[in-house]
């Protein structure tokens, strides 16, 4: 009688122990390779493989050296023209020295100093790497998939990524005149809320909302819904009708009012901003946080950064001047910007500014296409310096359509011919 095959399927057998047990090493994982080759985006939450990832502003260095050009400005991410402090400089240099050891993972001295500054106790205050890294935590802490996230449709891209990444449901509430529109936030919001991310001012759009819409808006919101109240560009804010939110934060309210470095501080670089709200809230992200999550560094140039008030009056007086010099040159123009508190201006072109944005780039001008954050006809531009912004005002009108009754000028150049 023939022999029969031992594997008559052709088909191997399934590795054991003891058949593995039996093989050098390199042909254990050859075995072992069928069941580890599942598709990566398989393993990720199908909320997280539909965000849209956040889209930073281009390197000074990098457009410089993909379009082998030089002089380059770059009016895109909203920083300090004038640079950080001079002493944030000088101590960020010291503590440079000690950067073998690890840094303060509290943040005592910085958060004693910004306690003073607040008259706020020191356990409210949560120092984070940039406050977006605390809009991210609050939502991982706060959301659950059950819950929904509210924020505005055309704000901080941020907020509607941490809403998603913690796998909570999404409510974007259209921008009301390019201001977020509290009155239908409050109308609107769905009853399983339980965070809501504000922008004052907006970005991109560099309008506010006053402190008397705030407290309606907060009169009209369920308890068990928590706030975040974004103040990143409030140095910049000369309205006296602005803001009230640290006398929230010390009544006890359930909201956190986010602050930064990266602004008016000119400290972008370092990373480092923070939180002022409940107490109770803190002792909770602190539990989830990582254990050094600012810098040394960055904590030395901040504590020192809050001293200068030279630097933050310069700063915003040269901003004040440069939102004037860039809003009139753009009117001049015939394009009409959006009024803004903050330090960049927003402008409706009336067409696709992906294009003009590109070839602004390849003319050393690096601004900011808004298609990504849901205005494909509008560009943000920041305030730079006084001949950052004649550069872009002197490069700009070549790629303009002509208007009726315009000589075209050099226009050859332009996007429309």
């Amino acid at each position: 009688m023939p022999r029969q095959p031992e594997n008559p399927t052709g088909v191997a057998p399934p590795a054991t122990a003891a058949s593995l047990a039996r093989l050098p090493r390199r042909d254990i994982l050859v075995e072992a390779l069928p069941r580890m080759t599942k598709p990566i985006h398989e393993f990720v939450p199908w909320s997280i493989r539909e965000i849209e990832p956040y889209v930073p502003g281009k390197p000074i260095e990098e457009v410089e050296r993909q379009l082998n050009i030089h002089d380059a400005v770059k009016l895109a991410s909203n920083e300090n023209p004038l640079g950080p402090s001079p002493l944030a400089v000088e101590a960020a240099k010291k503590a440079l020295a000690q950067s073998n050891r690890y840094p303060d993972g509290g943040g005592f001295y910085l958060r004693e100093a910004l306690s003073r500054r607040h008259e706020i106790p020191i356990e409210k205050i949560f120092l984070g790497n940039g406050s977006t890294e605390i809009i991210d935590l609050i939502a991982r802490l706060l959301l659950r998939p059950d819950n929904t996230g509210v924020t505005a449709h055309g704000t901080f891209p941020l907020y509607y990524i941490a809403i998603r990444a913690a796998g909570a449901r999404l409510a974007q509430v259209p921008l009301r005149e390019y201001r977020f529109d509290l009155e239908t936030m409050a109308r609107d919001l769905p009853r399983d809320t339980r965070l809501i991310y504000l922008a004052n001012p907006n970005n991109p759009t560099g309008t506010m909302f006053t402190a008397d819409e705030l407290d309606a808006f907060l009169g009209k919101i369920p308890s068990d819904a928590f706030v975040v109240l974004d103040e990143a560009y409030c140095d910049y804010v000369q309205r006296s009708d602005y803001s009230r939110s640290l006398d929230l934060v010390r009544r006890g309210a359930n909201i956190m009012v986010l602050r930064t470095f990266s602004k008016v501080y000119g400290l972008a670089g370092l990373r480092i901003g923070y939180g002022l709200g409940p107490a109770g809230l803190f002792e909770e992200m602190n539990k989830i946080r990582g254990p050094f999550n600012t810098s040394g560094v960055a904590q030395a140039a901040a504590l020192a950064a809050l001293d200068d008030v030279d630097h933050v009056r310069l700063s915003v007086d040269a901003n004040r001047t440069g939102l004037v010099q860039l809003s009139q040159g753009l009117v001049d123009l015939g394009v009409r910007p959006v009024p803004s508190v903050a330090n960049f201006l927003f402008a409706e072109f009336g067409y696709d500014t992906g294009p003009l944005a590109e070839e602004l780039t390849k003319r050393g001008v690096i601004v900011r296409p808004m298609g990504w954050m849901g205005f494909p006809n509008a560009l943000r531009i920041s305030v730079g310096s006084h001949d950052e912004i004649e550069k872009f005002l002197r490069v700009v009108p070549d790629l303009l359509p002509p208007r009726a009754g315009q000589k075209t000028g050099t226009h050859s150049k332009g996007l429309q011919d």
